[in-house]
């Protein structure tokens, strides 16, 4: 009996009758519990408004204050996704495609923000200057934070390009520019739109870095409504908008990428192509990129040495520092593997499979990562507490909680690995006689190993620097390096907390250095 199941149809050429589209019945029962699994916090969030009642939801809705932040969450949205794009964009090409002095060295620089979190970087800047807050400062810090996101899947993307296409396009007559626009740029829409989801998505969660630089959108109001009242009308109807919100921006990347194939075989990406020369240009691209770095890293870096040194509260508990240091490298461990494991058999249906049913289970996985923190937490306990209350307050419930809130950061590492691995390498070696699971680890897994490898890492960066989930979640007694930081920067006390930021920098590094490789890999 076939091991395939019939789930919607494939629109052939003009004039021939569709075919049925067949999707393998284990990938898509896989797929479709991850995607219930990420679903949790939404089912909450709906459930809870249908159970208020819709006048009750509206009346909570209509308020000035959901107005004035829904414009403040639009604003940081719409301006970090852009800058964050236009900087990891014109970052990317200059190290891979210039003659830039130094490329390797500025590869690692560029990428080294990731392991800085971005509740650190407003660390740094609040406590030398209150000039940072507000939205200025805000859409400053969450772009040097976040834009390498966009980077590296860009840079990726630029060292799988086949130069003849360029050249070609210069040949018959075009322009830098004008290739780069037409040519170029195009074949870079599914690493850059994907990128730019990724911030816009961690925008839309982003609560520590834009508590310390006041400046409120729909996830700080979240959390005080929370604070206030554990279990807040208010904060489930923003929760809501939320909800909304994401699915805006995940149709919106859905629609400007496109159906477009970017999968090739043949031997162009293994030619490099020939780096631009930059000349008097040279001098403002090494400025412009030192700024970058001295901003994103420097000044941030600078502070916690600063506090460091002066804090009249700066202590060095050896103790707590160490359990709290193993503690977050264990769940960063536990959750980068879980959550790529859930993330890879949804990337490969999204690829492999395209149609209708993976496009929605993909995107369905989406959604949470625009929740707050403490939104993924209160549904898993709610859901904990009425379904399975054995795994209430266990290290299982607070891996679920990462891996719901991180699995697009492995999705679109996959989905583009997948996306640049032909398939007919698999034909070809099914041929030949390979059974499957040979076929896969000989074959597959080979192609898409830097795609797993820098998902499994943005996920660890992620996890041993998450803090709202962790504080509700964790068993009691857990304490991590951005528990222990968030606690004393609330008692104002920037001295003791700093220990615990150089240390969640310093344990970051690392994984920052890898994903610089596993990158400089990529297809």
């Amino acid at each position: 009996m076939t091991s395939h199941l019939t789930a919607v149809t494939d629109t052939g050429t003009r004039g021939r009758r569709s075919r049925p589209r067949v999707y393998p019945r284990p990938l898509l029962l896989a797929c479709v519990l991850v995607a219930l699994l990420a679903a949790v916090p939404l089912f909450f969030v709906v459930g809870y408004t249908i159970s208020v009642g819709w006048s009750e939801a509206w009346r909570l809705l209509v308020r000035p204050r959901v107005g004035e932040l829904l414009v403040n969450t639009t604003e940081l949205v719409a301006g970090g996704m852009a800058s964050s794009a236009v900087l990891g964009t014109a970052a990317a090409w200059l190290v891979e495609r210039t003659d830039l002095p130094g490329r390797r060295v500025w590869h690692v620089l560029l990428a080294a923000p990731l392991a800085v979190p971005a509740f650190v970087v407003s660390f740094g800047w609040v406590s030398l200057t209150s000039a940072a807050q507000g939205y200025p400062g805000a859409l400053l810090i969450v772009t040097l934070a976040y834009y390498p996101l966009v980077y590296l899947p860009v840079g990726a993307a630029l060292r799988g390009l086949d130069p003849a296409l360029e050249e070609s396009a210069r040949s018959l007559g075009l322009g830098p520019w004008r290739t780069f626009a037409r040519v170029v740029l195009p074949q870079l829409r599914p690493a850059l739109l994907g990128g730019a989801l990724l911030v816009g998505l961690h925008l839309l969660a982003e609560f520590g870095a834009l508590q310390m630089l006041r400046f409120p959108t729909f996830t700080t109001a979240i959390y005080d409504q929370y604070r206030s009242s554990f279990n807040s009308a208010a904060a489930n109807m923003l929760a809501g908008v939320l909800v909304l919100y994401c699915g805006v921006l995940v149709v919106a990347e859905l629609g400007l990428r496109g159906r477009h194939r970017y999968a090739r075989l043949g031997p162009g990406s293994s030619r490099p192509a020939v780096p631009a020369r930059l000349g008097w240009f040279a001098v403002p691209a090494l400025a412009g990129l030192g700024a970058v770095v001295l901003l994103a890293l420097g000044i941030p870096l600078a502070s916690i040495v600063r506090w460091l040194v002066v804090g009249t509260s700066t202590a060095f508990p050896a103790a707590d520092l160490a359990t709290a240091t193993v503690t977050a490298a264990g769940l960063g461990l536990a959750g980068a593997l879980t959550t790529v494991v859930l993330a890879l058999p949804v990337a490969w249906l999204a690829v492999r499979h395209p149609g209708r049913i993976g496009t929605l289970l993909e995107r369905s996985t989406y959604t949470a990562n625009a929740l707050p923190g403490i939104v993924v937490a209160l549904a898993l306990v709610t859901v904990s507490l009425r379904v399975l209350p054995a795994v209430y307050q266990t290290t299982a419930l607070l891996i679920a909680a990462y891996s719901i809130m991180f699995l697009p950061r492995a999705t679109v590492a996959l989905r583009a690995a997948v996306a640049q691995a032909p398939p007919v390498l698999d034909d070809v070696a099914r041929a030949l006689g390979l059974r499957p699971a040979r076929v896969w680890w000989r074959v597959t897994l080979p192609l898409i190993a830097p795609g797993v490898g820098a998902g499994a890492i943005l996920v660890f960066l992620a996890v041993v620097t998450e803090l709202t989930a962790t504080l509700l979640l964790s068993p009691t007694g857990t304490r991590t390096l951005a528990t222990e930081f968030w606690s004393n920067t609330n008692d104002i006390d920037y001295g003791a907390a700093a220990p615990y930021a150089g240390l969640m920098v310093l344990l970051s590094a690392p994984a920052t250095f890898l994903l610089t490789r596993s990158a400089r890999r990529g297809p």
